[in-house]
Formats: structure tokens, C-alpha cells, sequence
């Protein structure tokens, strides 16, 4: 017996992440309703600013990363504590680079392609309550003409930090503050700095400095000695003091057009998945800004688990709790890797005694002297090196990365817009699909190696990793 609903998946939260998730299945042909407690409003002050090379490729899988391009300025270098340089031109991909724009220039785009591809936009609206059964999610929510329920087949909530989804769910969120007090503006320079995207710090004191495009310069510094609270004023002196201090020069910083102080936890949720309801983002893991690494992990949970949502709903999956699940199981590994990572760069750019400085000095110096360490610690921070390893026993959707390889219809992230698999075959040969694909032959893509000399058939899911190679 069919279960009426009023929308196939509610999302709550319209930042990058439930713009990404809600444009994807809208344009599955899923019906899908966003919820957003804020105004329709697009403002030009933002914390989120890096889009890193794995978050352009799942842009571009979407037709968007060139655009993008155009908004910000791109950064081939990042150096960290003054001695450690990672050339991200030695990544794997056309986007070997870090891109420096704006969260608001993201979510113009992913807003424009919901709204093109259908979503149902419902702002101003709070959650308050919901409740789950077999078959539905309900949501008791309150908009500008007062209370209203909706009912949803699944809910995901990516409505961040202070989620009230997770919060409804009565998860918890674990973890504690990485750092306090940390001061942000956005300023123009006098002089141009030396690297144009630098972390360094002076035992006390650690700045961050990245381009912001169109003049502008983002800047964060953090001093041991003024622990206050996030209500404590701010002001461009205070900047300009640790700036001094942990980079030498403030670089003649003037006209902040935004400064404000905030705080930084590290949290994860235990569980990404309850029932028909979904976390991701940060409602599902919070950690320092430490690697520009927070919107971009929303973005890739998002294009995880969209393409799942899609399979299940549409009824093409095999197994399609499992392949829910999989979601929990793909994507938790990786925030508590963020975490760690982003925790660890954090903790050593604020080391201030003998030992803990030694041990930044040796760290950089094994990653500078080891190359294939300073690789790997691209692919973590770029998103490049992540891969989905299988759990034993399971017949659940795992692999690596697909790079973007030249086929004969194209390239593959070009193939990948329609939101479909694609299924590589080398010529001539019959296209084949393992028993647990949740994909049919008549619901995908098919194409041919440009190289005839490839004789392996590869099945890439749309999210960009391989379900299955036949080598």
C-alpha cells in the first residue's frame, strides 16, 4: 500500500551542502522541498572561502566548476609554518589547485541549478519536531503564515552546527572546542605578501592570509594571550597585532569590511543515518577552519549520498538499506579524518614550547624531504587521495576516485552531468553490470575508451568513484 507524502525528501538547511543534495535529486525527477529558517537572502560576508581540487570535480560532474572559476583566484601553492610547501600542481586532476572565492559565489550557483532543476523553496521556516514510521518522515515546522506539517519519505538535515534535525533526533555531538577566540576580517593591503596563501605562527600567536579576489584578503589570527569570549569586540588593531606578530608585518592592513571573533569545536555526530533521516555537513561534524576543509566535506556528503537517495527511491537498488547505509559507512570515516587532520595543523601551528616546536620543525621537514608523504597529505586536504574501502563480507558500493580520463563521447565528468553511472567498456565489447549495481543498462551511460589499448570495463557511480572495475 502506497504512503501519500507531500514531498519525496525534505531537506532542512539551505547552505551549500542542502543546495547540492536538493539540486541533485531534483533533477533526478525526485520532488524535493527545502528549508531554510533564514530569509531569502544571499549576503557577501562568509567564513567558507576554499574550494579544494575533489569539490571543483564534483562541481564539474554538475556543470559548474568553470563558472566558479571565473569568481575567485586560484592558489598553486599553500605553505604552511613557514616551511612546509604543497605544490598542488602535482595533483592528478585539471583542477590541481586550491580556488579561492567566496561560500556566497557556491551557493548562487547550486541555488540557480535547485531552483532550475524544481526544488520547492520554503524560507523563513523553523523546524520544530519530527517524528518517523516505516514508511514516512513527518516534520512539524513553522513558516511566515505560522505552523505546518510536512510530510517527506526521507528528511536530511544539513542545517549545520546548531542542527535541529540532530537535535530531534536526540543525538549527541561530542567533542569539545579546538580553539577559542579566534578574530577574522576581511581587509585590503597595503603591500602584497609574500605567499599569497600562508599559515604561520609565533608560539603565542598564528595568523592565516589567503587572497579573496578583487583586492580583498581574508585574514584569522588566534593569540594565547587574549582568551575572551565570542561576544568580545573586535577591532582592526587587535588584527593587526597578531598579524604582526605571528607573520612579522601586518602588510599595512586598512578598510576591513567585515571583523567579527568566533570559536572552533571539533564534533562529530555518532551516526549519520537514523531511520529515514540523514545528517550531513556540518550538522553531522564541525572542526577548525584550519586546511579550508569544513564546505567542502559538506559538499562531497552530499554528492554521496544523492545519487543513493536517488537508486533507492526510484527502486533500482538491489539492497537499498544497504546501500543507505552505505552513506554511514563511506562518509563517517572521512569527517573523523577531517577532524584530525584539520586538528592537527591547528595544534601545530600554535605549538609554543621547545618540545611541541621541534616537533612541527621535524614534521615539516620529513614532508618536504618524503614525497610521496607530501602527497598524501595533498589528497587528504584536496579530497583527491579519499577512497571508499569495502567493509568485509558486504557486497556495498565502494572504490576509489575516477580520475577525469578521455573517452571517446568525451570526458568522464562531462559524461557524469546527466547524474547517471557510466559504464566504460572497451570497444566491440558487451556492457555487463555486477549483480549488485543499483543501476540498470537503460538507466545509465555507456561510453568507450578513447585509448583502444584499455581493455577493462568500469562502472562509476555518479558521484565520481568506481563501483566496479573488471580488469
Amino acid at each position: 500500500m502506497s504512503t501519500t507524502t507531500d514531498t519525496d525528501v525534505l531537506v532542512i538547511g539551505a547552505g551549500p551542502t542542502g543546495l547540492l543534495l536538493a539540486g541533485d535529486l531534483a533533477a533526478a525527477g525526485i520532488g524535493v522541498t527545502l528549508v531554510e529558517r533564514r530569509p531569502h537572502t544571499l549576503g557577501n560576508l562568509t567564513r567558507a572561502f576554499g574550494v579544494h581540487a575533489r569539490t571543483l570535480e564534483q562541481l564539474d560532474a554538475r556543470g559548474l566548476a568553470d563558472e566558479l572559476l571565473a569568481t575567485g583566484t586560484t592558489l598553486t601553492h599553500m605553505r604552511l609554518f613557514s616551511r612546509l610547501d604543497l605544490d598542488l600542481t602535482r595533483l592528478d586532476t585539471r583542477f590541481n589547485h586550491l580556488l579561492v572565492t567566496p561560500q556566497y559565489e557556491v551557493e548562487r550557483l547550486l541555488e540557480r541549478r535547485a531552483a532550475t532543476a524544481g526544488v520547492t523553496f520554503r524560507y523563513d521556516t523553523e523546524l520544530r519536531g519530527l517524528h518517523q514510521d516505516a514508511d514516512t518522515v513527518t516534520a512539524d515546522l513553522t513558516g511566515p503564515d505560522g505552523p505546518l506539517t510536512l510530510r517527506a519519505r526521507h528528511l536530511v538535515g544539513t542545517d549545520g552546527v546548531r542542527s535541529a534535525v540532530r537535535s530531534a533526533l536526540g543525538l549527541p555531538f561530542p567533542g569539545r572546542a579546538a580553539i577559542r577566540s579566534i578574530v577574522l576580517a576581511d581587509v585590503r593591503l597595503a603591500k602584497e605578501p609574500a605567499e599569497p596563501f600562508t599559515v604561520s605562527g609565533s608560539g603565542d600567536t598564528f595568523a592565516f592570509l589567503a587572497p579573496f579576489g578583487d583586492g580583498w584578503y581574508r585574514v584569522m589570527g588566534w593569540d594565547r594571550t587574549r582568551q575572551v569570549p565570542d561576544s568580545e569586540p573586535v577591532d582592526l588593531d587587535e588584527v593587526r597585532d597578531i598579524t604582526r606578530r605571528a607573520l612579522g608585518t601586518d602588510l599595512g592592513m586598512h578598510d576591513a569590511r567585515w571583523i567579527s571573533r568566533f570559536h572552533s569545536d571539533e564534533r562529530q555526530a555518532p551516526a549519520y543515518r537514523v531511520g529515514r533521516v540523514f545528517l550531513a555537513g556540518d550538522a553531522a561534524h564541525v572542526h577548525s577552519p584550519a586546511g579550508g576543509q569544513g564546505m567542502n566535506t559538506g559538499l562531497q556528503d552530499a554528492a554521496n549520498l544523492s545519487w543513493k537517495l536517488v537508486a533507492a527511491l526510484r527502486g533500482e537498488a538491489p539492497d537499498a538499506e544497504a546501500l543507505l547505509d552505505s552513506y554511514q559507512s563511506e562518509r563517517h570515516p572521512v569527517g573523523a579524518a577531517v577532524l584530525r587532520s584539520s586538528g592537527a595543523i591547528v595544534r601545530l601551528a600554535m605549538a609554543h614550547t621547545p618540545l611541541t616546536r621541534a616537533a612541527r620543525s621535524l614534521a615539516t621537514r620529513l614532508l618536504n624531504a618524503i614525497p610521496p608523504a607530501t602527497s598524501r597529505a595533498m589528497g587528504a586536504i584536496s579530497g583527491i587521495g579519499i577512497a571508499y574501502a569495502p567493509a568485509p563480507g558486504t557486497h556495498r558500493p565502494s572504490g576509489r576516485r575516477a580520475p577525469d580520463v578521455r573517452l571517446r563521447e568525451g570526458r568522464l565528468y562531462e559524461l557524469l552531468r546527466d547524474g547517471d553511472f557510466v559504464l566504460i567498456s572497451p570497444e566491440g565489447a558487451p556492457p555487463t553490470l555486477p549483480p549488485t549495481a543499483p543501476v540498470t543498462l537503460d538507466h545509465l551511460t555507456r561510453a568507450t575508451w578513447a585509448d583502444p589499448a584499455k581493455r577493462a570495463t568500469v562502472l562509476v557511480r555518479p558521484d565520481g568513484y568506481v563501483f566496479s572495475a573488471d580488469h
